[in-house]
């Protein structure tokens, strides 16, 4: 009497009985579920950590407003030749070397970690016309007690910093500019010389 084909070493069983459908089916119907107790972790901690920067802002904006006008207050000390000199040399020099850090950051062949410090040093030399900035556009009580003080002992410094901010623009872009061109034409001064070499190796074969 013949075998059923399904009885045969050889032959295929009833469709579901092998080992592959079979963990096929267990493993798609297994249902992915969250872990609440991670989530919940990593929900605090992001909650925590707006809360400390927001109040970090909070103290920085009632105190360094005041403070930076105190400083440039003591520094130019009621003299209006001193505060535009002051205000000038500050804009031009905390406007300059932040853009000539960027200039470097976004230069090719860079590694991130090197992008990322260039970009670092860019915001902490932006501080004092950033803090100046605050002082004139602020709205804070801090800013108010700020201009305060600079109209009285830094008379001034809020105009040679605008003025000192477009030169230090203009003088960094322009030597950005010049570095851009001076990089093109040496690429360019390069592949002069290849292709000469190449040409010259060209005429002294047979």
């Amino acid at each position: 009497m013949a075998q059923n084909a399904s009885d045969k070493p050889g032959g295929t069983g009833p469709p579901g009985d092998t080992p592959g459908e079979t963990s096929g089916n267990t493993s798609a119907g297994a249902r992915w579920r969250p872990n609440w107790r991670d989530l919940v972790q990593r929900l605090v901690g992001v909650v925590a950590v707006i809360v400390v920067v927001w109040l970090l802002y909070l103290f920085l904006s009632a105190f360094l407003p005041r403070w930076w006008a105190q400083v440039i207050g003591n520094a130019v000390d009621g003299s209006f030749s001193a505060g535009a000199w002051w205000g000038l040399v500050v804009g031009a020099v905390f406007t300059a070397v932040p853009v000539l850090f960027l200039a470097q950051a976004v230069l090719p062949r860079r590694s991130w970690p090197l992008r990322g410090a260039f970009v670092a040093l860019a915001a902490l030399f932006a501080v004092p016309n950033l803090l100046t900035l605050g002082i004139v556009l602020g709205t804070s009580a801090a800013s108010h007690a700020g201009e305060r003080i600079l109209d009285v002992d830094g008379p001034a410094f809020r105009g040679g910093s605008a003025w000192g901010a477009v030169l230090g623009g203009v003088v960094a872009l322009t030597l950005v500019t010049m570095g851009v061109l001076y990089r093109r034409r040496g690429v360019r001064l390069k592949e002069l010389r290849s292709s000469q070499s190449d040409q010259d190796r060209g005429r002294g074969q047979p």
